[in-house]
This record gives structure tokens, C-alpha cells and sequence, in this order.
């Protein structure tokens, strides 16, 4: 079955043209990329669509590897409040919190059921966390002389699994839920995704083949017209890198997010040109930065400033000016709602509400079809 092959069940899509699923891991300060590379075109997608769209924070998800409360809760605040201050409709859309749907891991413990380990096995994730402690054992054994390693059946293989939870291992069950639960026909991801909505889609097929057809065969949807931004030092913008660009900020109230992201901006490498020396704008961060702001005319318009040489400080100025002239207004909407955390769990709420509307269904359905249902009906 190719990948544009779906099960669609008729009680659950007859009405529905695209019902999208989109799931927000909430660790860590979101920046720039983050904003241009998912969370403005998601957004975009939708607001002229008819498409069902739901977007949730996937809390359960943010405490694989991360063992910090504060981390955690603070990030699900903040990253809420910055999707809501970028314009995402809590009335267009379901917008939920993971963890206020409990029939989600209640599902995942049923699709536990029918998946093969094996599957798990061949997880990217697990794969590349075993592979580093294959190398990391062997070396540590050589320089310890403890053993003469000559491959890899000479180490003991507990030793592949050290560090690495039941959470990590299987994540991409939790993730099947997450998407199966309501049937989503859509799911936008990144390339290094892609293999986990595959899984979804073997764990929906085994279920439906073993039980009765309840669960949507998903699509991965991969926009690769998507600009990736490239980071303070040129290479692609992440975290892991240390080369972002705050989008509102660190949560540092000493200094303001605005001259956050200016003194950001003011950092960016560049060569040693003077001003007045023409410039290569297909060799700048600067200006690949400005493209994914900017109109084609004000594109045009700073690539003839590049040829006439424009100065570094002044170019940064012009890419902070631009990028601020969008993310102002958000920004604000941002402090309101990280000032009224109140508003922010109504929100939610409201989105779990909307969520639990179709999950108590799902599940119920699925409970009936594995033979979880009540002995006899009582008064």
C-alpha cells in the first residue's frame, strides 16, 4: 500500500475533506526558525481552508529526556501563548494540551498491543541512541584496556540500551495515538518525521485488519518550498547549534525581547567587506533572513543595496526593522497572555473540551472492538 493509500472509515470522514493534526513539543524558547520554518505557515494553511485542523501540546512527549518540572510547565505556557499571539484561532481550530486528553494514553496502551517490537526497533530515535552507545562502550573498553574489542559481539549488549528509557523506545506509539485518536488524514512534518507516520499508518493497518477498520491510514505532508533559516553563524538556525534568534525573547525581564532579538540581529557573521564594496547576497545570512520577511519588491530592492555596497551595521538594521515590523504586533499579544496565564488555561480548556468530544468516541469504539465493554447493560 503506497503512502497516499488511507482506511477511511465512514463513520468518521464522509463529511470531512482533510482533518490536520499537528503536534507541538513543548522544551525550550522558541526562535525565529522555529516561527518561519512551522509555526507561520501552519497558521497560514488554515485560515482559508475548510479543512479540520487540530494543534496540540505534546507535554507527554516534552518529558522524554527532560526531567525539569519548571522547564516543562513553563514552555507549555510560553509556547501556547505564542501560537495564540501569532494568530492561531482557538474558535477555527481544536487547540489542546495532550495531557487534558487522558483516552490518548489509554489508546496507546491498546496500539502497544498489536505493534510489533520489532517496529520499535527500527526507530530512528532508539536506532541512533543505541548506535552511540555501541561506540561509546567500544571506546571506553579500549581505552581502558579492559578488553581487546575486535567487533562488536565481544560487548555485552545491556550496554546498548544504557540511558535509554521506555519513553524514548516508545514514543512513536504515544505519537500513533496521538494521530489515530482522531483519525487525522493529514500530518505536516519534517523530513526526519516522515518515518513515524509510516509507523502510524502499520499500527492503524495491523488494528484494523485484526479488530475492525476504526483508525485512518495517515499522510505525512512535508512542504519543502519552506525557507530554512540559516542562524547567526550561517548554518541552519537550531538550538543545538546556539545560533538563534529569540522570537519573543528568553523570559529575561532585565531586557526587553525587542533588543533581544536586535542584539541578536547586530551578531550575525559576516566578511570583512567595508561599506561601498558590492556585496554577494546569495552569500549573506542577512539577506536569506530578509527573503523569508520581505515582499519580491523589497527582496529586489535590498539585492541592488547589496550590489551598491550597502554597510553591514546598516543591512542588520534594515533586517531588524523588517522582521520587527511583523513580530511587534505579536509580541504584545505574547506578554498579555504570559502576564494572564488565566486566559491561557481557558484556552485550553476550551480546546479539551472540543478534543474530548471526539476522543470519548474513538475510544469507546476501540474499547467494543477488542472486547473491553460491559458485561450487561444496568439501570
Amino acid at each position: 500500500m503506497n503512502n497516499n493509500d488511507s482506511v477511511n472509515p465512514s463513520n468518521t470522514q464522509q463529511t470531512v475533506a482533510k482533518r490536520i493534526l499537528t503536534g507541538i513539543k513543548p522544551t525550550g524558547t522558541l526562535h525565529l526558525g522555529n516561527y518561519v520554518g512551522a509555526i507561520r505557515p501552519a497558521i497560514e494553511s488554515i485560515q482559508d481552508s475548510d479543512d479540520e485542523a487540530f494543534f496540540f501540546l505534546a507535554d507527554y512527549h516534552g518529558i522524554i529526556g527532560c526531567y525539569d518540572p519548571a522547564i516543562i510547565h513553563e514552555s507549555t505556557k510560553s509556547i501556547a501563548a505564542t501560537w495564540i499571539a501569532c494568530g492561531l484561532d482557538p474558535e477555527r481550530v481544536t487547540f489542546y494540551r495532550q495531557s487534558d486528553v487522558p483516552e490518548i494514553p489509554e489508546l496507546a496502551w491498546i496500539l502497544n498491543c498489536s505493534c510489533a517490537k520489532g517496529l520499535m526497533n527500527r526507530a530512528h530515535a532508539y536506532k541512533a541512541a543505541v548506535d552511540a552507545n555501541k561506540e561509546t562502550s567500544k571506546v571506553a573498553k579500549e581505552m581502558h584496556g579492559d578488553m581487546e574489542i575486535k567487533n562488536l559481539e565481544d560487548i555485552n549488549y545491556n550496554e546498548f540500551d544504557d540511558g535509554i528509557s521506555m519513553g524514548l523506545f516508545d514514543y512513536p506509539v504515544l505519537m500513533a495515538a496521538d494521530i489515530l485518536m482522531f483519525n487525522a488524514t493529514h500530518v505536516p512534518v519534517g523530513h526526519d518525521q516522515i518515518q513515524h507516520i509510516e509507523m502510524a499508518r502499520d499500527i492503524a493497518r495491523t488494528f484494523n485488519f485484526r479488530y475492525k477498520p476504526l483508525f485512518t491510514e495517515p499522510s505525512s505532508v512535508v512542504d519543502d518550498d519552506t525557507p530554512l533559516l540559516k542562524g547567526l553563524d550561517g548554518r541552519k538556525m537550531s538550538k543545538s547549534y546556539g545560533n538563534t534568534i529569540p522570537l519573543f525573547g528568553d523570559g529575561n525581564p532585565q531586557v526587553s525581547a525587542e533588543k533581544q532579538m536586535h542584539k541578536a540581529i547586530m551578531k550575525i557573521v559576516t566578511n570583512s567587506q567595508l561599506p561601498a564594496e558590492p556585496k554577494n547576497p546569495d552569500d549573506s545570512a542577512i539577506f536569506e533572513i530578509y527573503k523569508a520577511f520581505a515582499t519580491p519588491e523589497e527582496i529586489a530592492a535590498m539585492r541592488t543595496q547589496f550590489a551598491a555596497g550597502i554597510g553591514w551595521g546598516d543591512a542588520k538594521q534594515a533586517l531588524f526593522d523588517k522582521i520587527d515590523s511583523e513580530i511587534a504586533p505579536f509580541r504584545a499579544r505574547y506578554q498579555e497572555l504570559m502576564a494572564n496565564p488565566r486566559e491561557l488555561e481557558e484556552i485550553l480548556q476550551m480546546g479539551a473540551d472540543k478534543a474530548r468530544r471526539h476522543s470519548r468516541k474513538q475510544l469507546d469504539k476501540t474499547r467494543r472492538a477488542i472486547g473491553i465493554r460491559p458485561l450487561a447493560k444496568l439501570k
